[in-house]
């Protein structure tokens, strides 16, 4: 997926229970991404879509083929202000 617009990258992101869990425990946010995206893509969408800085992206494709990254932020970036910007809180 070389020279991919970032917006094909990075579907939306989650704001279940679950994923506002995460943010407030393990300062990290979690989105819906194409299922043939890299780590590295991945990051680099985000970095590109939101001037984010990221530590760390985790991936898990879910039973029904939904690709999940999970992004860990720096410990001086709050995830929940994040979220807050994005408009999922």
């Amino acid at each position: 997926m070389k020279n991919k617009d970032p917006y094909s990258i990075i579907k939306n992101p989650i704001s279940t229970e679950k994923a506002v869990r995460i943010m407030e425990t393990d300062n990290k946010l979690t989105f819906v991404v194409n299922r043939k995206s890299t780590k590295s893509e991945i990051k680099k969408s985000l970095e590109d879509i939101y001037s984010l800085k990221i530590t760390k992206v985790n991936t898990a494709v879910t039973n029904k083929g939904i690709k999940k990254a999970y992004i860990k932020l720096p410990k001086d970036v709050i995830a929940l202000d994040i979220a807050t910007q994005i408009g999922i809180m």
